[in-house]
């Protein structure tokens, strides 16, 4: 995808910045630099008040409990097992007033162990999936909130639904009582121009919509937008954005 050099910049990933031998490691973060940069983040997507994800799943269980203390109660993971870890040394009263949502790809057999713990499991992409989520969440006696992640841009080396896949599954998905869907999820390619960019988020807006009017649903929440591009998905009406680095660094 074309982009200017300015632009390749601003799309480095966590994984750029982090090596992956250090993902996990429980460093000390600054509660102070955490509140200017939510500030910061807040001024930049004002008027538009998305909730915001601050994304952990790089990090250890420090920044879990810094960014509480800084504000922010929503945090994002998506390593199953070191996840579950965090969140069970988390202070009760940290872990009992924050909303966790799983947002890697998660592996059926790991769908109970992150139904117990997650609030939201973010990126349901296959029926398999849901299924097993669904069941999960019944024997839990819970109703387990997803988002179901759509690949509009069509990256093969990134899970997620087809638009037709999607709407070819989505009948099947909606007869699973423990599930509540709550809407979609998509992630833009890192190398995308503002333009590209700005149509992504505006396709998954509109596909929203489409499914809403098609399957007689209501679809609340669109997750869109990461630190690179977070200011391109509000102004398409995306209500959640995840945000790492741009929080913790």
């Amino acid at each position: 995808m074309s982009q200017t050099g300015e632009h390749t910049d601003n799309h480095k990933t966590a994984e750029d910045l982090i090596p992956s031998s250090h993902w996990g490691e429980d460093v000390l973060f600054d509660k102070n630099l955490i509140e200017k940069n939510l500030l910061d983040v807040q001024k930049d997507i004002a008027p538009y008040k998305p909730r915001i994800i601050a994304v952990t799943k790089y990090y250890g269980l420090h920044a879990i409990v810094t960014g509480y203390e800084a504000g922010l109660r929503e945090f994002g993971e998506s390593r199953a097992q070191e996840a579950v870890k965090k969140i069970l040394e988390l202070p009760d009263a940290i872990r009992a007033n924050s909303i966790f949502h799983f947002i890697g790809h998660l592996q059926t057999n790991k769908a109970e162990k992150v139904v117990e713990y997650f609030d939201y499991i973010d990126s349901v992409d296959s029926l398999k999936l849901a299924r097993e989520i669904s069941k999960s969440a019944c024997r839990l006696n819970k109703r387990e909130k997803v988002l179901l992640q759509v690949n509009n841009a069509g990256e093969e080396q990134k899970s997620g639904y087809s638009k037709q896949q999607l709407k070819e599954e989505l009948p099947e998905i909606l007869k699973f009582d423990s599930i509540e869907i709550c809407g979609l999820m998509n992630m833009a390619p890192v190398d995308a121009s503002e333009e590209e960019l700005t149509a992504l988020f505006a396709d998954i807006r509109k596909f929203r919509d489409e499914l809403e009017k098609e399957f007689q649903i209501k679809l609340p929440e669109l997750s869109m937008g990461m630190t690179n591009d977070y200011k391109y998905a509000v102004k398409e009406g995306a209500t959640i954005i995840r945000l790492g680095r741009k929080l913790f660094t």
